[in-house]
Formats: C-alpha cells, sequence, structure tokens
C-alpha cells in the first residue's frame, strides 16, 4: 500500500479488510466508485496457515489472500486500503464520519462518506483452557467446512460449551468415526443427543478439562480434571462468537438477540446509507468464499443504490 495519504471524503467507505470487505471494494472500484477501505489489520484467522475450499485458491495461506486482495484493490486510482482502527462512526449530514487512528504505518483517518459498508467479522471468544490458542489454527479449527477434509479419519475431538455440540459433532461424522464431544462440564447435550450420537459411533464427555496436552507443538490428547488423558489427534472447537462492532454503537443499527447487524438479502441495514457484509450480518459457514460472495452481493446493492435504482428483488432485469 504505497499511498497512505487518506481523502477527506469518498463515496464509500469499507470498515474490515477480509474477504467481504475488500470483494465489496474491489467490485465497487469496478463501478467506478471512491472507495477507501479501513482495515485494523488485526485478523481473526491470523492463527490459520492454510485456508481451503477458495477456488482457485484451495490451500492459500488466509493472510496471503488478503495480501493478493489489498493488491488487487490498491491497483485502481478510485480505491485505496489503510491501515487503521476505526475508533468511531457517526451521522453527518447526509453521510457518516468515520474516524480511525493508523496502525503498523497507516495514515488516521477521518473522512466523510455518502456510504458506508460493515465487514468487521466476529470476534472469538475460546473456552477457558490454557493451551488451546498453541493447537488453534494448526491441530484445532473452528471451521469444520474448512477442514474437515485433512482431518479425516483421525481420533478428534469436539470442544465447546454451547448449546449445539450435537449438531456440529453429526456433521463432523462425515468425516471420522473415531469423535469424541467434550462439553468441558458446561454444554447442554441431552440424552436424547447423546443416544443419537452413541448410535454413531460419537461418545460424550461431560467432565470439566484440566488442558490439552501434547509433544513438540502437536496436540495429542485431552487431560480431564481429575488427571485423565484421551488421546485424540486434533479436532475441532466451538468459540463464542460476537459481532466485532464496538465502534458502530452511535449508529442506529437494526440487530438480532446476539448483536448482529439485520439486512435484507442484498446487506442493506435498516439505516439507509449503511450496508454489512459476511459475518458481521450472523456467523454462518465460515469459509472465505462464502464472506467474498456476499461482499460481491453487498456492492451490487450499494451501486445501484447510489444511482438511484430500486429494484424489486423479484423483477428479472
Amino acid at each position: 500500500m504505497p499511498d497512505q495519504s487518506v481523502p477527506d471524503s469518498v463515496e464509500v467507505v469499507v470498515v474490515g479488510g477480509g474477504p467481504a470487505g475488500l470483494s465489496t471494494a474491489l467490485n465497487l472500484a469496478r463501478a467506478r466508485r471512491r472507495v477507501l477501505v479501513v482495515d485494523g489489520n488485526r485478523p481473526r484467522h491470523a492463527a490459520t496457515l492454510i485456508a481451503r475450499g477458495f477456488l482457485t485458491r484451495d490451500g492459500v495461506p488466509p493472510l496471503e489472500l488478503r495480501r493478493l486482495g489489498r493488491e488487487e484493490v490498491d491497483a485502481y486510482d478510485n480505491a485505496q486500503v489503510v491501515f487503521a482502527q476505526v475508533g468511531s462512526v457517526e451521522v453527518e449530514g447526509t453521510g457518516f464520519r468515520v474516524r480511525a487512528r493508523g496502525v503498523r504505518g497507516g495514515a488516521d483517518v477521518d473522512v466523510l462518506a455518502a456510504t458506508l459498508v460493515l465487514a468487521t467479522g466476529v470476534t472469538e471468544t475460546m473456552p477457558a483452557i490454557p493451551s488451546i490458542r498453541a493447537y488453534y489454527g494448526t491441530q484445532l479449527h473452528s471451521c469444520v467446512e474448512c477442514d474437515g477434509f485433512e482431518k479425516a479419519d483421525k481420533p478428534l475431538a469436539l470442544i465447546g460449551e454451547s448449546a449445539d455440540l450435537a449438531e456440529r459433532a453429526l456433521l463432523l461424522t462425515q468425516w471420522t468415526d473415531d469423535l469424541i464431544v467434550f462439553t468441558n462440564g458446561i454444554a447442554s447435550v441431552s440424552a436424547d443427543e447423546e443416544r443419537a450420537l452413541a448410535r454413531l459411533g460419537v461418545g460424550v464427555e461431560r467432565r470439566p478439562i484440566d488442558d490439552l496436552v501434547g509433544d513438540k507443538g502437536v496436540m495429542t490428547g485431552v487431560r480431564l480434571a481429575d488427571g485423565t488423558v484421551v488421546e485424540r489427534a486434533g479436532g475441532f472447537v466451538r468459540p463464542a462468537w460476537s459481532p466485532a462492532l464496538d465502534f458502530a454503537a452511535g449508529l442506529d443499527l437494526d440487530r438480532d438477540g446476539d448483536g448482529y447487524v439485520v439486512t435484507d438479502r442484498q446487506g442493506r441495514t435498516s439505516l439507509p446509507g449503511v450496508y454489512a457484509a459476511g459475518e458481521t450480518t450472523a456467523p454462518g459457514p465460515q469459509q472465505l468464499i462464502v464472506a467474498a460472495g456476499s461482499g460481491a452481493v453487498v456492492a451490487s446493492a450499494v451501486n445501484r443504490d447510489l444511482i438511484g435504482i430500486q429494484v424489486d428483488e423479484r423483477a428479472v432485469l
């Protein structure tokens, strides 16, 4: 990103430089919109070494994918990516004032935008297990669709404290017939769910977890609070997710019960001029290609709205 001088005003500010935000910006740049991407450069998947399932990029490191995306956006004279942490977003006149502090050599931002796209994704809170971060992104993953194939036919753990563990365990049986669900003494797996899992050969371990164990950086098992070690060659963890939207507290946006932004199918929020892309609208499949696709959809809506075209979703142009 050679040019770090930031304009005073643009048509669109995209907050978030992951696949959703960069895809939004790229498509808007190609629509000849003046676009600024403001990215705090602290991606949630920084610990993940390889991303899977992205057509033509299967196996690419996520950080490399972001770098390539930034270069593609910056190649357009009417688009720019700047590393800055957004502190506030406020309505100003008919637009939005975005203020951010530069990070990693990025410039400070104080810009007025006609349109705002929120693409900051989610933050995740892991179960309170001391060594969980040591194995996260290598032996432990959160996205079954992303990493299930590489874990196929191995003895796996599914660790979590949420109410959907049984559902995620059923999904994992697509890849392994040696799976144990660890509830850490917290998650609710009903007796009916446990019986259904047992019919598929899936065990449920309800005792609290002390820590994960490993050898030379490779996870080898789960140590329970009573000292029992259950051998496992990695697996999956279910974090608690929440939208990364503290900076947007000043915007009057409709949210769901978990704090995610409510949008229509094109990413329009309840506040005219504000859109949301990717997991900012609720965590679904966590594949990068899904986020990028969401960004392309939002870019189309933004461009149409900026030129005053209101299209009935049922119409065919």
